[in-house]
Order: structure tokens, then C-alpha cells, then sequence
């Protein structure tokens, strides 16, 4: 397709979208009355319209069966969790009973590394991306730290390579092998956070298998955003968060991956809660923890009603929008046009004023395009939300911006660009 830089053309991509109606469930910010143009759903997703409604309805439920909701009502607390499974399985290519909503990302983290992370002799290291989410890198370092190793020593980071942005799969594959029999796990964010890289999951989790590693990812950016296969790409375990691309709300509900290949693995530690404990005796209150088959014997704490009612509700709209796969579709053309949209920006200001440090290939990258701006960034970046444009900041100088397929447009991309030459214009016109 040839990609043009006019509304027109915006606009008829819109009317040809057959998801464009989605946009129409959700609730856009506004500012001085005007809804913003919202490309920040890497960060956090726009809130559903339906999500008043579904609070209320359980809110509904504790008003009027209080401690009987567990079992009493048209979604019993005790079982409500099973709803959401059905519905997280497609998103991370699994299997309901492989995957579980519980707690927030980092705590999964956490109580995953318990059991995948077993430094025996000398496999002890640990290999993640240079640059991680903060979150990662602390709780790598505080992980490896508690079974007594020295960070400098366990985790072992890759960069890319001088004069890159983006690390390269050969290279990673490279660091693998090369610390081999030293490596107990490769632990990755399935897409780089700051660049909006997506990695290559299935090549890195078979090299890491190659060597007899365990392998775990953290989706935070890649859940509800690309297509991935956990169970079909043999990958250990994952865990993501629910409130960037599937918009369940701040904080919301986080999501566990475990391949059913370690289900009957008894000799995986884990911080084991009763309400991990086997369902049909869970209340008979006996010593002796014995863990629910699946995913859910991963459990600690009881339900946590509310979030998951966020996320249920957002779920839903996934499942009538077809999956990850149309929206992926969408996304893809959706990222593309904003590339060029930029590209086009560079040439009307004939200047290389933004550099997308996101990989050009869709393969390669999900919703987001990171943009290096090369003067002035704070300043442009502050002058697009006065143009009621919301992305996100990150220093020192990375606009990053989304359209989500759910409820971005082409026309989105299309006044994002022409705020962006205009706002660019003036500032740096006057410096």
C-alpha cells in the first residue's frame, strides 16, 4: 500500500477497519473539555466503558450476600477466577489450566523465581537484557542475593552492541552458549519497555534449553500486544501485568504462565497460601501443603474480586474483537503509518530532528515506536499534550508513542503527526 500523509487517506483506512467500533467502549481523558488523542496504552490502557458497571455488580454482590458471595450469586468468588483463565489462555497461547490471575507483576515474579530459579554448583548465573525495567533488574539482583551469589558475579546482561539501539538475536544467542553450563536461567521482558523491541522468544527460549537452562519471560509489554505461543514455544514459566494493553485498571490483576511440563515436578520450591492449596480440601484446614493441579497451585492469597472483575470485563472485549489476531493485523498498520507519518515530519522540517529506535521490522516490534528527539525533546514533548496529543516521556530524550488497535485510528496517527510538525516548528524555531 501506498501510504499518504492526508486525512483523506486517514480516514478511509478507518472506514475499511472492521474494529473500528471498539474504540466506542472506551473512555478518553479530556483537557479543557477536548478528549486527548491517547497513545500511552503501553503504559497504562484506557478504561473500558463497561467497568463501572461491572464493578458495581460485584460491589452489588457483597451488599447483598456479603461473606456467602464466595459460593452464592451468578459468579461465585470461590470459582471467578476460572472465568478469567478461560479468556487469558488465547492471549498467551496456553492452556486454562496453565495460566492463573493473581497479584501484581513483580510479586509473580517473585514467587516464579522461588521455583524456576535453582542455582546448583556452578549454574548459578542468570542472563537478562541490558536495560530491563527497573523492577526486573531488582528483583533479579535481590533473588540471586538471597541464595548468597554476588550480582556482579550471577547476572549476566546483554547489550547492543556499539552504536546500536536494538540487541540482535545472534547476540543473545551468542551470550547464551558462551556462559553454557553456568546458566541456571535467561530471563527476558518479551518487549524492551524503552526501545519497543519484541524479542525473539522462541529462538532465545530454544537456545536456553539448549544448554539446560530454565526459561522465563515478563510480558509486560507483549501480553494483549503481540502474538506469542508460551506453551507451544516450551517456554517455563512467564508473568505480565493486565493494566497496559488489556486496560483492566492501575495496579490491576497480573497473570501467571506455567507449562504443564512441570505440573508434577514436586521437587519446584514454592511460597505456598491456602488458597494455592488443592481446591476440593482447601477448607478442611489440614497441615501439609498439597497444591492444586496447574497454575493455580500457585496461588497464595484468595481472590482478589475487584481487579479481577477489571480484568474480566476487559477480557470480554478481546474475546468479541476476535483475539490477538486482528488486532494484530491492525496494530501492524497502525505502527507503520506512524512511521512514516514521522518520517514524513523529518522531511518537513528538513531536518533528521527524530530518530525511531524501534526496530522497522513489525516482526521485530509490537504497538509502540520509540522516537529519540534530537532537540528540545522535553519541551516538544510538553508542546504535543497542550496539542491534547498523550504519549509518554522517557529520559533522556525517548518520546514513546502507541496506538492500540482497540481504540486508536489512522486519523489518531494523522493529527499526532501534524501536532508533532507544528509543535517542533515553533520550538525550535524559537531556539
Amino acid at each position: 500500500m501506498n501510504l499518504e500523509n492526508n486525512l483523506i487517506f486517514a480516514k478511509a483506512q478507518d472506514d475499511a477497519d472492521e474494529l473500528k467500533d471498539f474504540r466506542k467502549q472506551f473512555l478518553f481523558p479530556k483537557h479543557i473539555d477536548k478528549e486527548f488523542i491517547y497513545l500511552c496504552g503501553n503504559s497504562l490502557g484506557l478504561q473500558p466503558k463497561v467497568a463501572k458497571e461491572v464493578l458495581n455488580s460485584q460491589l452489588d454482590n457483597w451488599a447483598n450476600y456479603a461473606v456467602e458471595g464466595w459460593f452464592d450469586g451468578n459468579e461465585p468468588w470461590m470459582f471467578y477466577h476460572k472465568e478469567l483463565k478461560k479468556l487469558m489462555a488465547p492471549i498467551v497461547g496456553a492452556s486454562p489450566d496453565e495460566v492463573c490471575p493473581m497479584n501484581t507483576l513483580t510479586v509473580n515474579l517473585h514467587l516464579l523465581m522461588v521455583s524456576f530459579y535453582q542455582p546448583k554448583g556452578k549454574r548459578f548465573k542468570i542472563i537478562m537484557e541490558g536495560g530491563a525495567f527497573p523492577s526486573d533488574q531488582y528483583a533479579i539482583e535481590s533473588q540471586v542475593r538471597f541464595h548468597g551469589f554476588d550480582p556482579r558475579d550471577a547476572i549476566v546482561e546483554v547489550f547492543p552492541r556499539e552504536g546500536e539501539d536494538v540487541l540482535r538475536t545472534e547476540d543473545i544467542s551468542a551470550k547464551i552458549q558462551e556462559n553454557g553450563d553456568e546458566i541456571a536461567l535467561v530471563l527476558f521482558g518479551g518487549i524492551n519497555y524503552y526501545t519497543g523491541q519484541w524479542y525473539d522468544m522462541e529462538m532465545i527460549t530454544k537456545v536456553g534449553h539448549s544448554v539446560g537452562a530454565i526459561v522465563g519471560w515478563d510480558l509486560a509489554h507483549a501480553a494483549g500486544n503481540v502474538p506469542v505461543k508460551l506453551h507451544d514455544w516450551d517456554v517455563d514459566f512467564a508473568c505480565w501485568c493486565s493494566y497496559k494493553y488489556q486496560n483492566s485498571g492501575p495496579g490491576g490483576i497480573s497473570g501467571i504462565f506455567v507449562h504443564e511440563k512441570h505440573f508434577g515436578n514436586s521437587k519446584l520450591n514454592r511460597f505456598a497460601g491456602w488458597w494455592g492449596y488443592q481446591e476440593n480440601k482447601r477448607f478442611k484446614m489440614q497441615k501439609g501443603f498439597v497444591p492444586e493441579a496447574g497454575a493455580d497451585g500457585w496461588q497464595i492469597s484468595c481472590t482478589q474480586v475487584m481487579p479481577m472483575a477489571l480484568h474480566h470485563a476487559s477480557l470480554q472485549i478481546f474475546e468479541k474483537a476476535g483475539f490477538i489476531t486482528p488486532l494484530r493485523i491492525k496494530s501492524i498498520a497502525l505502527t507503520e503509518y506512524l512511521e512514516f507519518i514521522i518520517n514524513q515530519v523529518n522531511k518537513e522540517l528538513d531536518i533528521d530532528q527524530y530518530k525511531i529506535i524501534t526496530p522497522q521490522n513489525s516482526k521485530d516490534r509490537g504497538a509502540q515506536l520509540s522516537i529519540i528527539a534530537k532537540q528540545k525533546g522535553k519541551q516538544i514533548f510538553d508542546g504535543l499534550i497542550e496539542s491534547h496529543i498523550l504519549g509518554d516521556w522517557r529520559e533522556p530524550n525517548v518520546i514513546r508513542l502507541s496506538p492500540v488497535p482497540l481504540y486508536n485510528s489512522f486519523e489518531d496517527v494523522y493529527l499526532t503527526g501534524q501536532a508533532l510538525l507544528k509543535v517542533s516548528k515553533q520550538i525550535l524555531k524559537s531556539n
